[in-house]
């Protein structure tokens, strides 16, 4: 036999208003907490798109570079290709760690301060 649902609540919470959200908005906290996240994602993506584009010129332009054997059958567009990978799990796992530390309690206390606590 299947367990049945619990009945629905009766309760209702009101949904914050748009004054509300716009109040939040505008608050020093939320602006804080956009900083936080400006100034470590921004800087982190021009990065990341200056080191693809260089791989794509140089792979593009400097065949003879990108082709030069390191070891064996490896060459530095291989290597660079594999770097592409590291370097976008690295600022994965980097962001996962600012957000937890920096982000989230931020987050966390504007949600709570919108949702009345509930």
């Amino acid at each position: 036999m299947a367990a049945e649902a619990p009945p629905p609540s009766t309760e209702r919470r009101e949904l914050p208003t748009p004054e509300e959200f716009t109040e939040v908005q505008e608050s020093a906290e939320f602006g804080e907490l956009r900083r936080s996240y400006r100034s470590f994602a921004f800087p982190l993506t021009i990065a990341f798109i200056i080191w693809y584009l260089l791989y794509v010129l140089l792979s593009n332009y400097a065949g003879g570079f990108m082709g030069a054997k390191l070891v064996g059958n490896i060459n530095v567009a291989l290597v660079f290709g594999v770097l592409q990978f590291v370097t976008t799990f690295l600022i994965a796992w980097w962001y996962s760690r600012h957000a937890a530390a920096k982000l989230d309690p931020k987050a966390e206390a504007i949600k709570k301060r919108m949702e009345g606590g509930a």
